[in-house]
């Protein structure tokens, strides 16, 4: 997720939404950046109640306005990411992180996005790199009471996603494939050493056409 957002962070911080939409804001980590844009209205959406709870501790609210940044707005809603609750054209940017490996219909998934965008809007979205099927990994979690869980995820190939961006009337203006580069980090070293480190993200940058 940090080497996520270090990429996703810098596309957003280069756009000038006015409307900016988070799907699948789970805790609300988008939120805070979005704000940081020139958005006067920021929307996060999720499908879990319990992440909306979450995120609703984190919503910024700017009580000192950054110089030259007009007052931001910030709302959440609970809603499926196929079937969103906004208007046609309803944001100039929708940002999605790391949501899309829960939808199997990619296709589907990314008309919807593409039909809330307006003309020229941005659609910054990441998904599990398909490096992740050719290795066999998986995608686990440690509750409370030390448990691990097992977590599905819908495989995606690059070729999926920009069959799909066409399909939606969306061109592709940048595709990122990072890899890990703090040597720092033990667990990263561990990692390096034992995958030879392929990217473990893909992050995809589109414009809706005219």
């Amino acid at each position: 997720m940090r080497l996520e957002q270090e990429i996703v962070e810098a596309i957003l911080m280069t756009l000038r939404p006015r409307r900016a939409l988070d799907v699948g804001t789970g805790s609300g980590r988008y939120l805070q950046i979005l704000a940081r844009t020139d958005a006067v209205r920021v929307v996060g959406v999720d499908f879990s109640m319990a992440m909306l709870r979450r995120a609703k501790v984190a919503q910024p609210f700017r009580a000192a306005e950054p110089a030259g940044l007009k007052p931001c707005a910030t709302h959440l809603a609970g809603a499926d990411a196929r079937r969103l609750p906004f208007a046609r054209r309803s944001f100039d940017l929708v940002n999605a992180s790391l949501t899309v490996g829960d939808v199997v219909d990619l296709q589907a998934w990314t008309a919807e996005m593409a039909r809330v965008l307006g003309r020229g809007g941005h659609l910054v979205y990441s998904d599990f790199h398909p490096s992740w099927t050719q290795h066999g990994w998986i995608r686990t979690f440690r509750d409370r009471d030390g448990e691990t869980h097992e977590l599905t995820f819908a495989a995606h190939s690059i070729e999926d996603h920009l069959a799909a961006l066409d399909a939606a009337g969306l061109r592709p203006a940048a595709i990122r494939e990072p890899r890990f580069r703090d040597d720092s980090d033990p667990a990263v070293t561990a990692f390096r050493r034992r995958w030879r480190n392929p990217p473990v993200v893909v992050v995809f940058h589109a414009v809706k056409q005219p």
